[in-house]
């Protein structure tokens, strides 16, 4: 009997931009962040996006994160052209499918690790066992278990951008957004953040998209964009060992 033949497994493209460029008006003159930017980006992919100061980074940021609207092109998320989505839809569709992770934490300073977490749960209205079980889980999957009720005034750097890491997961997204998120961090800290990216991209399956002016970081990435006034001018990606 013939060996049935195993298919390819078929990529899946998460976000797609598309002649995209972004347009700032300052004062009579027209500045473009973004000048006719086209990407696809696959689903369980980790990619850097790098570029000097200036580069469009921070703006390319913004819109695959669907924060901000391009001035021409169109972005796709999961099939999905964002500027025909109402505003409470794109919130929503944005709400389930990316995490954010910034380079200041932005965590509440008046709640514990766990009650960091557990707030986007409670946005969702998720049953409070099971939100509190999630919150859980993730605490300790990004090593913080012992961390649950501390304020973030009493933790280090490295583990508040690991309380920061959990909430960008805890409601389960496809996509983690990490905007320079070592750049607050001493470099031993910054590694083992790194390292926790890698482990969630590598174990977990998450797709990983972070910009950073840092080249050793980029190292952890599988796929680097890089970014010159506002134009792709690499894209390349980093053989498996």
């Amino acid at each position: 009997m013939a060996k049935a033949i195993k298919k390819p497994a078929q990529r899946q493209v998460l976000l797609h931009l598309e002649d995209v460029w972004k347009v700032y008006q300052m004062g009579e003159v027209e500045v473009a962040a973004l000048k006719g930017v086209t990407v696809e980006i696959q689903k369980g992919d980790f990619v850097a996006i790098i570029g000097a100061s200036g580069s469009g980074k921070s703006t390319m940021m913004n819109l695959i994160g669907c924060l901000d609207m391009p001035s021409k092109g169109k972005i796709f998320l999961k099939s999905q052209d964002i500027s025909q989505l109402t505003e409470s839809n794109l919130a929503s569709l944005r709400g389930i499918t990316i995490g954010f992770i910034f380079q200041q934490y932005n965590l509440i300073p008046t709640m514990t690790a766990f009650e960091n977490v557990l707030l986007p749960l409670e946005f969702q209205e998720m049953d409070d066992k099971a939100a509190h079980e999630r919150a859980r889980y993730i605490l300790d999957l990004v090593g913080l278990s012992d961390k649950t009720f501390h304020l973030p005034s009493q933790l280090s750097g490295g583990q508040q951008q690991r309380v920061s890491i959990a909430r960008s997961l805890v409601s389960d997204p496809e996509i983690i957004l990490a905007d320079e998120p070592t750049g607050a961090l001493d470099s031993v800290t910054g590694r083992e953040i790194l390292e926790t990216l890698h482990r969630l991209w590598k174990e977990e399956g998450k797709t990983i998209i972070m910009v950073t002016h840092d080249l050793n970081l980029a190292q952890y990435a599988h796929t680097t964009i890089e970014l010159k006034d506002g134009k792709i001018i690499n894209i390349s990606q980093r053989k498996e060992k």
